[in-house]
């Protein structure tokens, strides 16, 4: 056992290593890649089979699916999981990101890389920053307006919610592009901008007005509520850290991440995230390894008496929803308070 926390995640590395696990692997992305892409191609051509008809839900509610898988495809190429070299990944994820389902690779890739360095701190990673939701009670405390509105019955409103988030991801996605982080912005405008004129002129053309409009709401809805549902059980829930508070490398990463036990049928829906404790310890990890990561890493957390949380994928909502719940009560108490002037 390591003396010191850097020389803890280099014994784990070794060992990683050693069992041949940072190896890329061509022919699993290939097949994934062209197994996705036929997918993606389906959708579009039963889109423009079924024509004017309310069967369009059907294909709407399927590429709502097969955008989330794009999406997840968009994610390994950033993390270099699938080609070694920069250029090859960035070109792959703005082909899937902004051509395929209309995402900026450069303003996810900026957001992501935040939270990967500083998982579940409160002012250093994005993904727990206070927006329309709280993550913690301080947060809550601190909450006006809309946040505060939803704040108060927030896990009840998590999952009706994430119908919006494939919506969240077009308007960041455009924002960002003046923002100065972004890098080739033009380029990302251009392929942006395509993918929704080629999205809105199929859907407008092909179908008429209301029937376009319902398409592109549960398109959309799907979209929003399969990627929170991916990403939810993550880290929503686990401990969080803000201020000074950041433990060495290998105990930040496991400490706020949360595996979900399932078989290759898991492992397909939710991309690998489900081995999320072995994807923050080794983010390049290309993603069919990690379910064989998963036994070192286990491993060597029980040696170094590290907590290593896994549980289902039904658990992992409930702990979501319960910190969820439990980070909005200021703004309950308050509300209970306001209510109840008689009792001050």
């Amino acid at each position: 056992s390591g003396t010191g926390g850097g020389s803890d995640f280099a014994g784990l590395s070794r060992r990683v290593a050693e069992a041949g696990l940072m190896e890329r692997r061509p022919g699993y992305y290939a097949l994934r890649l062209t197994l996705v892409g036929l997918a993606f191609v389906a959708g579009w051509v039963a889109f423009f089979a079924v024509g004017a008809s309310w069967w369009q839900l059907a294909v709407a509610g399927y590429l709502g699916l097969v955008f989330g898988q794009l999406a997840l495809i968009a994610h390994d190429l950033a993390h270099r999981q699938v080609f070694r070299g920069r250029r090859a990944s960035e070109t792959g994820g703005r082909l899937v990101g902004n051509v395929g389902i209309g995402m900026s690779y450069g303003w996810w890739m900026n957001k992501h890389t935040r939270h990967h360095a500083n998982p579940n701190h409160e002012e250093l990673d994005p993904d727990v920053a206070p927006d329309i939701l709280v993550w913690s009670q301080d947060q809550a405390r601190e909450a006006k307006g809309l946040p505060r509105f939803i704040g108060r019955h927030q896990a009840a409103l998590f999952f009706p919610l994430l119908t919006l988030e494939g919506f969240n991801l077009h308007v960041s996605s455009i924002r960002a592009l003046r923002q100065p982080h972004m890098k080739r912005p033009v380029l990302e405008g251009t392929l942006l901008f395509g993918h929704l004129a080629v999205y809105l002129a199929a859907l407008f053309l092909v179908l008429p007005p209301g029937m376009a409009v319902a398409f592109l709401l549960l398109h959309q809805a799907v979209f929003g509520v399969y990627l929170g549902s991916i990403f939810a059980p993550n880290h929503k829930g686990m401990p969080m850290f803000s201020g000074d508070e950041r433990p060495d490398f290998l105990r930040r990463q496991v400490l706020t991440s949360r595996n979900v036990r399932g078989g290759a049928l898991t492992d397909i829906a939710l991309g690998g995230l489900n081995y999320q404790i072995e994807h923050h310890l080794f983010p390049n990890m290309p993603s069919p390894h990690l379910r064989r990561a998963r036994p070192i890493v286990r491993g060597y957390c029980v040696e170094l008496g590290i907590p290593y949380h896994e549980t289902s994928l039904m658990a992992s909502w409930r702990e979501a929803l319960r910190h969820l719940r439990e980070a909005g009560a200021p703004i309950r108490d308050s509300a209970t308070r306001d209510a109840s002037p008689g009792d001050s």
